[in-house]
């Protein structure tokens, strides 16, 4: 994704100001005015986390380094600013944002990775009051994949880069250890009382812990889940729908043998670890939404060949909806959704793209179509300085006429299937890094990034 770097002077438009005036004797009932900003002072590079009224987010300065932005979430304003790094976070992950976490005081506090040790190339994680940037503690990690929010405590993977790497859950406003997990491990869900992580190892496990003591609840081996095989250096995400936890593991050709690991999707009970469903060999497509919400697949069989589409119900697994192999038209294009995902669209760059529903896959006509797809086809990794090379940023969507091929002109919200929302607030990316967000939606819903 090309970054453009910041305008000089920031440009925020908040639409909450912008109230309705009433008609004297209409009988229509005026909309409520949705609160909303664009902060172009950032140049957001991660997805954005938000607690106790701040949004918190990755940010890449014109000299090519990093550093944590807090903006105020009601107006959009830079609350303030702090170095971060990547040193020990994996480019296959992407930039990670902040960690956010609301107290049960109501205090926010916001934790990142800062650089440290000699010459700032070792992490050290540094937590702060999330309103007014103060300093609450600090704690060298080495090398990390980064902080996350677990319920009310934050889990951080330390000494990544080390035969000694852990997990930790620390209090997030003393910084004080509350148990460990001996290797690596990356927390996938979490509420008041319970995490369940992915702990990373030559036979990866999901485990279920309580967030108080440690205690294991539940342990899944991922190949028992999938089947024998898994490497999960193709990559992994995971998204909750209701009381399950839908997880994808995506396949690695070993450059050895040439032959692909063991990918597909899988549902996991939450309360218990039980298996599900499971859709193995099959691929999840990209722009779509979580896999808790919509995961749209494509399946590949044993000689590498792709098959048709399928958008799968994650509460069962079953397909809700599909197009075939010889539907899809020929090559040069780019899946696009329309904001309810009911069909799918092949967007052909300055050309007429195609669509079909996907409750029946019967082709549709394109015109008067829309659909959202990445912005940029061609994205290009972050100019970094100091820092591992290969990172991009988080991807973009835009809103394209299928029937031309064209960007639509209309300034229109990105759908939630790709935003998600975070207590009713959805924030995402543009194209050139501003950041924006509105508040138009109920609760914490997930996106595509999970």
């Amino acid at each position: 994704m090309p970054v453009i770097r910041p305008l000089a002077t920031p440009v925020v438009a908040l639409a909450a100001t912008l109230a309705l005036a009433g008609c004297s004797g209409s009988g229509a009932a005026a909309e409520a005015p949705r609160p909303a900003w664009h902060n172009t002072e950032v140049n957001a590079v991660s997805r954005a986390a938000v607690a106790a009224g701040v949004a918190a987010v990755t940010s890449m300065k014109p000299d090519g380094t990093l550093e944590t932005v807090a903006l105020d979430l009601t107006a959009g304003r830079v609350s303030w600013r702090r170095p971060a790094t990547l040193a020990g976070r994996l480019p296959g992950m992407g930039v990670p944002p902040p960690a956010a976490v609301q107290t049960a005081g109501g205090q926010g506090v916001v934790a990142a990775a800062a650089p440290g040790g000699p010459g700032g190339k070792e992490a050290l994680l540094v937590a702060t009051d999330a309103r007014t940037g103060r300093e609450l503690w600090t704690r060298p990690v080495r090398s990390t994949f980064g902080p996350q929010r677990c319920g009310p405590y934050l889990c951080v993977s330390e000494h990544t880069a080390l035969a000694g790497a852990r997990m930790v859950v620390l209090d997030p406003l003393t910084g004080a250890a509350v148990w460990r997990l001996p290797g690596i491990a990356e927390a996938e869900w979490s509420d008041a009382s319970r995490v369940v992580v992915l702990r990373l190892a030559k036979h990866p496990a999901l485990s279920a812990h309580d967030l108080k003591t440690g205690k294991t609840i539940w342990e899944l081996p991922v190949e028992q889940a999938l089947a024998p095989g898994v490497d999960m250096s193709g990559g992994w995400s995971f998204g909750a729908a209701g009381g399950d936890l839908i997880g994808y593991v995506a396949p690695y050709t070993s450059p050895r043998t040439g032959r692909a690991s063991t990918f597909g999707v899988f549902s996991v009970r939450l309360a218990d670890g039980t298996v599900n469903w499971l859709r193995p060999s099959v691929v999840r497509v990209y722009p779509s939404g979580s896999p808790g919400f919509a995961p749209v697949v494509r399946p590949v069989d044993e000689q590498g060949r792709y098959g048709g589409f399928a958008r799968l119900d994650p509460g069962s697994g079953r397909v809700l909806g599909q197009i075939t192999a010889d539907q899809v038209p020929g090559t040069g294009w780019w899946l696009a959704f329309p904001r309810d995902m009911t069909r799918l669209g092949f967007l052909k760059p300055s050309r007429p793209g195609a669509s079909f529903e996907l409750a029946s896959g019967r082709p549709v006509p394109v015109a008067g179509q829309r659909g959202w797809s990445f912005c940029v086809t061609d994205p290009k990794p972050l100019a970094l300085v100091k820092e591992t090379q290969g990172f991009y940023p988080v991807a973009s969507l835009c809103e394209f006429d299928l029937a031309t091929g064209a960007r639509a002109a209309s300034g229109a919200v990105p759908p939630q299937w790709f935003t998600g929302s975070q207590d009713g607030w959805r924030l995402w990316r543009d194209e050139k890094g501003g950041l924006h967000a509105v508040r138009d939606a109920a609760g914490t819903t997930p996106g595509m990034y999970g």
